[in-house]
């Protein structure tokens, strides 16, 4: 079986309970309260627009232009149900997406502890939601390989920026390997989570839907995210004062 006919095989699906959405919007409220009271302020508004952009391409795209989207609330479904999860899920992923990747790129004080805060809760919710049993149950699933070939360029196009970039450069080289294991963790770690706790299905295409996402899906946008990061760095702090020059020549310089 080749790659292409592996491709056609993908579509992510999902079997959760209201109890995961309700325990999950609780999580979010209280994580981004917690950048606030930390003065993450980049990381807790680079956070927000995760949760836009992912609606945007999610309900957007995926679902109003490829209609590749299929969402069922208690056996129902509407384009009102349809909206209202993708939202949830957008939110949900986009938050914690964004400000896991941000935060490795600062390098942030309390790395480990915020990592060890997502990650442990995209392990530990679905645990918790089984109180909820079967009340009102939630499906959504999509297909994928009418759309990966277009990841892929987005991919290539800027990994690929990147090296010309380090080959042509006299400063100091990006490091891509880093950028690389953000992007592929990241997504690894929630789709590792999603299956090993029974809300993605485990079949003869689990595997390969788990290392295709990990390597295209969330790792497209890092050398986007990165040259963003470098740009908004340049001008502020992480509790969004300007930076001083001082401050910049030793940013840089470390």
């Amino acid at each position: 079986m080749n790659i292409l006919s592996n491709l056609e095989n993908i579509t992510p699906s999902r079997s959760l309970n209201l109890a995961y959405v309700i325990l999950d919007c609780i999580f979010l409220i209280i994580f981004l309260g917690l950048l606030f009271y930390k003065k993450r302020y980049q990381t807790l508004i680079w956070s927000i627009f995760g949760g836009i952009i992912y609606f945007l391409v999610d309900y957007g795209l995926f679902h109003l232009l490829g209609r590749t989207r299929v969402v069922t609330f208690n056996g129902e479904t509407s384009e009102t149900i349809t909206a209202l999860v993708l939202l949830w899920m957008s939110l949900s992923y986009g938050i914690t997406n964004f400000a896991f990747i941000w935060l490795c790129l600062r390098k942030d004080k309390y790395l480990k502890e915020w990592l060890l805060l997502i990650i442990g809760w995209w392990l530990i919710c679905p645990t918790l939601s089984q109180i909820g049993g079967d009340f009102y149950p939630i499906t959504t699933s999509r297909t994928t390989n009418s759309y990966h070939f277009i990841m892929g360029f987005i991919l290539i196009i800027g990994y690929f920026g990147l090296i010309i970039y380090n080959i042509l450069t006299k400063k100091k080289m990006i490091n891509l390997l880093f950028l690389n294991l953000i992007g592929i963790s990241v997504q690894f770690a929630w789709e590792f989570s999603l299956l090993i706790n029974g809300i993605r299905p485990l079949n003869e295409a689990s595997i390969m839907t788990i290392l295709i996402n990990s390597l295209i899906e969330t790792n497209l946008g890092m050398p986007y995210i990165y040259l963003i990061f470098i740009f908004i760095n340049k001008k502020y702090n992480e509790d969004l004062t300007l930076v001083k020059k001082k401050e910049l020549e030793l940013n840089t310089n470390s």
